[in-house]
């Protein structure tokens, strides 16, 4: 696990040429197809010499829920001991991992029929009307939920109309599943197997900017920006879907529709990777039991660090 631009993609390859590895993905973007530069997705080379499961397994106009996620992950994972080889998961979707290590609770599924009637709604009334909305139907959730977070307001307003229960009954009971890692109490999944969890630390915040800028700079001069216009000119796509309002897409897309320049393009797109790399740290914070190893230009420490720890489970 990582924040974003840490170097969890060259140390899990660096892993794999040192032990015998099955790599899986655990990325919400790299699932889509057509979705290859702003998500950092391995070129076909790469690809081809080190496979990752659940790359490119969804087309962008698409749902992945973590619930799939973690259904097709233990798939993986045990294809992977069957081969007699280690199942290592490495991305920084923190959903993702938390499903998979604790389970998914028992809210209610997505209806699409809800969801469409919402957004309707809020290009009618702005999503701030809808945000008032859950604040006086479930007070926690709207505290808990940013005015500018559309995707769990949109979720809570749906679990409250399909269950008839605030979304926040859900967390306290400990049912949830949907929510980020301090927000709920999950059940703790029964796996078949012990995970060990490694965090990829990026060393000095600084750097970690640098990286972030450079990488940034370097997906608009590979071709972000084209690779985003195809996209918005499929006509079946929108900045509500998942795909689109990922890091980096979402801030192309409006760039495209003509709501800043490029240099301001380039700023925000920064500022929102730092953002997601700030929530991807904090979450980090709180997984018990975690081991941090060194990333960036420290890789083949890192591989070490790795490398002696899981002989070091296997031998005892």
């Amino acid at each position: 696990m990582g924040p974003t631009a840490a170097g969890k993609t060259a140390l899990a390859m660096a892993l794999a040429d040192a032990m015998p590895c099955d790599l899986i993905s655990v990325d919400s973007v790299l699932v889509y197809r057509e979705m290859d530069i702003g998500s950092a997705k391995p070129d076909r080379e790469t690809l081809a010499r080190y496979p990752h499961q659940l790359i490119d397994i969804r087309d962008p106009a698409e749902a992945y829920s973590a619930a799939e996620f973690r259904e097709d992950a233990l798939k993986a994972i045990q294809t992977a001991v069957g081969r007699g080889r280690l199942p290592v998961l490495v991305g920084g979707t923190s959903m993702y991992f938390k499903a998979l290590c604790q389970g998914i609770g028992d809210l209610p599924s997505a209806d699409p029929a809800i969801r469409r009637r919402l957004e309707e709604e809020a290009l009618q009334f702005g999503w701030g009307a809808l945000h008032q909305r859950l604040q006086s139907l479930d007070p926690l959730a709207g505290e808990r939920i940013h005015p500018a977070n559309r995707q769990r307001i949109q979720r809570a307003l749906e679990v409250i109309e399909l269950s008839g229960r605030p979304i926040s009954s859900f967390w306290q009971s400990g049912e949830g599943g949907d929510g980020e890692v301090d927000w709920d109490r999950p059940a703790t999944a029964d796996l078949p197997f012990r995970p060990l969890a490694f965090a990829v630390d990026p060393g000095e915040r600084q750097v970690l900017h640098h990286r972030i800028a450079a990488r940034f700079r370097e997906m608009l001069d590979q071709g972000l920006i084209e690779e985003v216009r195809r996209l918005h000119e499929r006509g079946d796509l929108s900045p509500e879907l998942p795909s689109i309002r990922a890091v980096g897409y979402r801030q192309v897309w409006e760039y495209l529709e003509g709501k800043y320049d490029r240099a301001m393009l380039f700023e925000k797109g920064c500022a929102a990777t730092r953002q997601l790399a700030r929530r991807q740290l904090t979450w980090l914070r709180s997984w018990p039991e975690v081991t941090w190893i060194s990333g960036g230009d420290k890789v083949s420490e890192g591989v070490l660090q790795l490398r002696e720890h899981i002989v070091s489970i296997a031998n005892k």
